[in-house]
């Protein structure tokens, strides 16, 4: 399941939760850095690099999870990562092997005007995509 501590995402987490302890499954929480990027003039501007944007740490979103009190009775496991949202939630469960991708629907103006993560999950799914309001 995606988590960025938005409300939504706190929806997302209390539903996979719920679903985990009735499948009697662990929760794979992922949390994804989005790296911009940007022309590196450096070079001519023909390269582009990524831009890292400040991040919490792994230990601090382990933290934030923990404190939500929406983990109790599931094992589960955070994993933080850098780079797109939509190929980063795919590898991530092609790696834990999940039996489905549960993320909040995106609300935030740099959502609608980049296209949403569940959205661009949805279009082309290797794996059926929960997406909660």
């Amino acid at each position: 399941m995606g988590y960025t501590g938005s409300p939504s995402s706190e929806r997302a987490l209390a539903y996979a939760s719920g679903m985990a302890r009735r499948a009697g499954a662990g929760l794979v929480v992922v949390h994804v850095t989005y790296q911009w990027p940007t022309v590196d003039w450096c070079a001519g501007g023909e390269a582009l690099v990524a831009i890292d944007l400040p991040d919490d740490s792994a230990d601090d979103l382990t933290d934030a999870l923990a404190r939500t009190g929406q983990l109790t009775q599931v094992p589960w496991v955070a994993v933080h990562t850098r780079g797109d949202a939509r190929s980063e939630l795919e590898e991530i469960s092609r790696q834990y092997a999940a039996d489905a991708i549960v993320v909040g629907a995106s609300h935030s103006i740099t959502a609608r005007l980049f296209s949403r993560v569940g959205s661009r999950l949805a279009r082309h799914p290797r794996r059926p995509v929960i997406i909660i309001p």
